[in-house]
This record gives structure tokens, sequence and C-alpha cells, in this order.
């Protein structure tokens, strides 16, 4: 793996674990349990999709 998908991988991840700290932290009224381990896995999937979509092109 090369040092730029090492990179975007890392911030993908990074960005995913920070907006779910952020909506902990806020504790909205909607946000249970149930829903917060929901959106856990949404933004972990989709930090690894953009992860991979954004990433260098092969050259």
């Amino acid at each position: 793996m090369c040092i730029q998908c090492m990179a975007g991988a890392m911030a993908a991840g990074a960005g995913a674990t920070g907006i779910r700290a952020w909506l902990v932290a806020r504790a909205p009224s909607w946000l249970t349990p149930r829903r917060r381990k929901a959106l856990t896995r949404g933004l972990l999937v989709a930090g690894v999709l953009s992860a991979g979509l954004v990433g260098p092109t092969p050259g």
C-alpha cells in the first residue's frame, strides 16, 4: 500500500471517528444506544468507501 493510500484511509477513519465523537458529545435526544451503534457502522463503512474511491489513480 502506498503512503498516499494509507494517508487517505487514516484521514477517512479519523473523520468518521470525529463525527461520531461529536454527535455523542452533543447527545441529541434521538441518538439512542441502538442508533449510535448503527451510526458507528455507517460512518466506518462510509469512511472506508470514501478512502477507496478518493485514492490516487493507478499510474
